[in-house]
């Protein structure tokens, strides 16, 4: 499905081609074939020049629309994550925040950009959250969207703040048609949406939820985005949305000040980096969970499990895959939190010798519970093979820590288990790929709603390890680049919260190294272990000698449907010669679009 026709398919809202993209810029794309690998709409998308991958059609168009007037990579990103906050509404938006990974064709270098949530200055940021799941203003934390897309785009953007947010202006006051995934979120967020009065006369109209087909218009939401438009992030951090936001928060027993929103700033990062089967796989550092992604990768090179050639009919590649997933997500639990006020030894984790250290585990008992690992012995090691070249997360440098003993956590559990997110991917006529992934937390975050949008719930991913004041909260979101020496090879991450590495981890694996196409391996059954409980998650599809060898391990398979919350996976896979392959992960509602 190339831009033209992703267009034709929202033809019935009013995001209309005549607004969005000049008509001589769609002259000469053509409808494609068929692709026999990807049956449904708009999930494998093949194009020379630019392609973008997102989790609602309407933004992976407003994306191809800037690679159309001439943007960049990040001017396509900035387009597609404004409109994913109107039209993603239950996953992301701009009560929430997220991080990116850039790679610049033209300087050959990587950038990180964290602009996740943040607690602010109230000293109860640094106490126990007693009431978590009870007042809704408690579980939001200061919102990072709007800054770190504007400050993206104005380092690397091309085009003007107004082209790029355009499209997410016309499709919240025009609105757009309501997609079968947001129609089920809002069911199932019946009573978060109704306990506010504008947010169920948006969502809820006359008490029933929207429906596939049904045309969602948001005017408040528009309103707002046209004021950013205009004043830029002052006008969402200053002023009074901000001072709306403080008070509706605060009325419902939350923390945010008018002094942490004007306050809030978004965090340039040296990218985590490892070499993988000849690849240079940049990812995602603290407070972001990339470090889990480098580490499963290693971990299945040197166990063999990369040479297996194929999970789906393999029953002890996938048994010691499950090894290998509880082992990184032991690490990820253990070794986690805002760099700038405490320690996390993220490089060590991600160093092939830490990896090699770890793999000796894989295939042994099976314990009751994974035990996390010390890497810090590899934290100050020097980064393999070409990483030096792109100035990679240093060794860990925090002198302050959250002055609890490491691993201490709540006996509440954290909602971050049950965590929505959105995930899109770009790469660029010139080579220039982002690897973005944004959230609000839970659907609908905490459901606060203000001004057009919803708050996030990520205040509740803090703990007794991680808490404190002004700092970021901890995330396994994973925005992913992977480089064929100085040209991207993959762009990937995904949505669904401890389910990310995971996805990531078996997608990449099936990828480039058993070469499955794209296509085949976003649809492919995949498992999920935690390094608490010996049960896996298992979709359907894997041939059953693969449920058998997991039994014979000593593991206790579960099933799972294939549901929105198992990983959803989107992204561009470059062919040496340039082709740019598009994937959206079918068990989302997202396409791609190429130009």
């Amino acid at each position: 499905m190339r831009l033209r026709d992703s267009l034709h398919h929202s033809a019935r809202t009013a995001l209309t081609v005549a607004l969005l993209i000049p008509a001589t810029m769609v002259i000469g794309c053509q409808r494609p074939a068929a692709s026999p690998v990807a049956p449904m709409s708009g999930k494998r998308v093949e194009s020379d020049r630019g392609m973008v991958a997102a989790s609602h059609p309407d933004a992976a168009a407003a994306g191809a629309a800037m690679l159309a007037q001439g943007g960049n990579a990040v001017d396509a990103f900035a387009a597609a994550a404004f409109a994913l906050s109107v039209t993603d509404v239950s996953q992301t938006g701009l009560g929430g925040g997220g991080a990116l990974t850039f790679f610049n064709a033209k300087t050959r270098t990587v950038e990180h950009l964290s602009f996740y949530p943040r607690a602010g200055e109230d000293n109860a940021w640094a106490r126990p959250d007693t009431s978590r799941g009870r007042l809704a203003g408690r579980a939001a934390a200061t919102p990072g969207m709007v800054a770190g897309i504007l400050e993206a785009h104005a380092k690397w953007g091309a085009l003007t703040r107004a082209q790029v947010m355009a499209p997410a202006i016309t499709l919240a006051r025009n609105g757009f048609v309501v997609s079968p995934l947001l129609a089920r979120t809002i069911v199932s967020s019946r009573d978060k949406l109704m306990a506010d009065t504008l947010a169920a006369a948006r969502f809820m109209p006359r008490g029933e939820a929207l429906r596939p087909g049904d045309l969602l218009v948001q005017p408040e939401l528009a309103v707002t985005l046209q004021r950013i438009a205009a004043e830029g992030a002052t006008a969402f951090y200053q002023g009074a949305i901000a001072e709306r936001l403080s008070a509706k928060v605060r009325s419902k027993g939350g923390l945010i000040t008018v002094r942490d929103m004007g306050t809030y700033f978004v965090t340039p990062m040296r990218p985590l980096c490892t070499m993988w089967r000849g690849y240079t796989v940049l990812g995602a550092p603290p407070p972001m969970g990339g470090a889990s992604v480098l580490e499963m990768l290693q971990l299945a090179d040197a166990a063999g499990v990369a040479d297996a050639g194929s999970f789906t009919e393999n029953g002890a590649a996938v048994a010691q895959l499950a090894d290998i997933m509880r082992i990184g997500n032991a690490d990820a639990s253990e070794h986690r939190g805002d760099p700038a006020v405490q320690r996390v030894p993220a490089h060590g984790v991600v160093h092939p010798g830490y990896a090699r250290q770890r793999a000796a585990l894989i295939g042994g008992a099976v314990p009751d519970s994974a035990t996390p690992g010390n890497p810090w012995a590899f934290d100050s090691l020097a980064s393999p093979g070409r990483c030096e070249g792109f100035n990679p997360y240093p060794a860990s440098t925090a002198v302050r820590t959250s002055g609890l003993r490491d691993g201490a956590r709540d006996t509440i559990a954290t909602e971050e288990g049950q965590s929505f997110t959105s995930h899109l991917a770009v790469v660029d006529r010139d080579g220039s790929a982002v690897s973005a992934t944004t959230t609000v937390g839970v659907l609908f975050g905490s459901g606060v709603y203000t001004d057009g949008f919803f708050l996030n719930s990520a205040g509740s991913n803090f703990d007794a390890k991680t808490r404190g004041t002004n700092r970021y909260a901890n995330s396994t979101m994973s925005p992913t680049l992977i480089l064929d020496g100085h040209a991207v090879r993959l762009v990937v991450g995904a949505a669904g919260s401890q389910y990310i590495q995971p996805a990531i981890t078996q997608v990449t694996i099936r990828m480039l190294a058993f070469g499955e196409d794209p296509a085949v391996a976003l649809s492919a059954p995949r498992i999920h272990a935690s390094s608490t409980v010996k049960e896996v998650e298992v979709e359907p599809g894997f041939a059953a000698g693969v449920y058998q060898a997991l039994v014979s391990r000593g593991y206790a398979p579960a099933s799972r449907v294939r549901d929105i919350s198992f990983g959803g996976v989107h992204a561009i896979f470059v062919r040496k010669d340039g082709k740019r392959i598009g994937v959206a992960d079918p068990r989302r509602d997202g396409t791609a679009v190429g130009w």
